[in-house]
């Protein structure tokens, strides 16, 4: 089997943090089961290109459970934990291609060695496999049934392949599903976000103020979990109704012009680039930390930063934390810090999402895939929205798991919802 990891001696610690997680995974677990008895995957070769964690670990394990052949990389040069990819290759025997901190030609051999396995299925997290795969292996798009994304970034990459034609098969946008987004997003981001500036800066969140740049699911998170441990939060965004759900939540809402010169901490969260730049840089006070909770490291203008702070005025201060000397607008010279390079905080530095809320994101995952393999041959390609049912059905295992129930329509109220004829008695 040929893979690329960083250590194989990892495997076995590896194997004990992926188990930990698979304790709050019962949805996905119990697909697992499933799968393992009805093998609905046989004879499907899957590539996945997603962070590299505890959790997508315990996906993996429930793809191949279902008969899928599957192969993986990352999705992040930052986001993989050296010790679970160790343990999918020598336990599980999952060929991996994954080593923490890879740099960026490393980072698209892996993608490409994991597209040499001629998959059938592509499960994405950010599009770069699709893009890759589409720009660079137009033949190999013909022999792909179709495809899974995770996250917001890729969708919107995808959505413009659709736009302009480009897209060669079906592709199901998982992140898009109400039991991803709605939980995922913005309970996961809002805390795994800020658990990675806690984790690398060790700053107290109480008394601060923290601009928050995006208002989606991602967003709000973000700025409820940081006004609840303390701080005044400041919204910044572009879509005026966004802004405007900000405001009614609570939130001060300013443009970034504004909101630099406030900020303590700076956290991006937009999926678009150069969120943050020089000119806001230059207004920010001394000791501003900055970070991104989206998808790619462009949202902090890094270039920019640089050129602000050349040579010996840029260095490390702490583990994933970076110190820039910048002449600021005032005509002194501030400290301003960037957090895990600018990639994404919660995964370069943390864990990623608790796994109770990648429960239900990837067992979304596991049943869009299941669904492709079942109907993909009369789907065209295009964006794809997950089945209600699946929804649905994610939602209703999360439940039993939890120990809820919920009330159940009556004969009469059913009949009732379908009729016109009723009105004022």
């Amino acid at each position: 089997m040929d893979y690329d990891v960083r250590d194989l001696g990892l495997a076995d610690e590896g194997r004990q943090r992926i188990a930990w997680a698979d304790r709050t995974m019962p949805v996905l677990r119990g697909i697992r089961e499933r799968f393992q008895a009805e093998r609905p995957l046989a004879g499907v070769r899957i590539a996945a290109c997603l962070h590299i964690t505890t959790e997508t670990a315990n996906l993996l394990r429930t793809l191949k459970a279902g008969g899928a052949e599957v192969v993986a990389c990352a999705s992040n040069p930052l986001s993989t934990q050296d010790d679970v990819a160790a343990s999918l290759v020598k336990h599980e025997g999952i060929p991996v291609f994954a080593v923490r901190a890879e740099d960026t030609e490393t980072y698209y051999r892996h993608i490409d060695q994991v597209l040499d396995t001629d998959p059938t299925i592509t499960m994405d997290d950010g599009c770069d496999l699709v893009s890759r795969l589409h720009a660079e292996r137009p033949d190999q798009v013909k022999r792909i049934l179709g495809g899974t994304e995770e996250t917001t970034t890729g969708v919107i990459r995808l959505r413009a392949m659709e736009a302009s034609g480009s897209l060669g098969y079906p592709v199901v946008a998982v992140n898009d599903a109400k039991t991803k987004h709605m939980f995922d997003n913005r309970y996961g981001t809002g805390q795994s976000a800020l658990d990675g500036i806690i984790r690398a800066t060790n700053v107290l969140l109480a008394g601060t103020t923290v601009v928050v740049a995006g208002y989606g699911f991602c967003g709000k998170g973000v700025a409820s979990r940081a006004r609840g441990m303390g701080a005044q939060v400041v919204v910044t965004e572009i879509d005026p109704v966004a802004a405007l759900e900000a405001v009614m939540d609570g939130f001060r809402v300013e443009p970034m012009e504004e909101a630099a010169a406030e900020g303590d901490i700076f956290i991006t969260v937009t999926g678009n680039r150069d969120v943050i730049r020089p000119e806001h840089v230059r207004r920010m006070k001394d000791g501003a930390l900055l970070a991104n909770a989206g998808h790619f490291d462009v949202e902090i203008d890094l270039e920019g930063l640089a050129r602000l702070a050349p040579g010996e005025r840029r260095r490390p201060v702490r583990p994933m934390v970076e110190e820039y000397l910048v002449d600021s607008e005032s005509g002194t010279t501030a400290r301003v810090m960037v957090v895990a390079e600018g990639r994404l905080v919660n995964l370069s530095a943390a864990e990623g999402h608790p796994a109770s809320v990648m429960d239900m994101s990837f067992a979304n995952q596991a049943l869009s895939v299941e669904w492709l393999v079942r109907e993909g041959q009369r789907l065209e390609p295009s964006v794809l929205g997950v089945p209600e049912s699946i929804d649905a059905e994610v939602a209703a295992l999360k439940l039993a798991a939890m120990g809820i129930r919920i009330d159940v329509l009556t004969p009469e109220q059913e009949a009732y919802l379908a009729s016109w004829t009723v009105g004022t008695r």
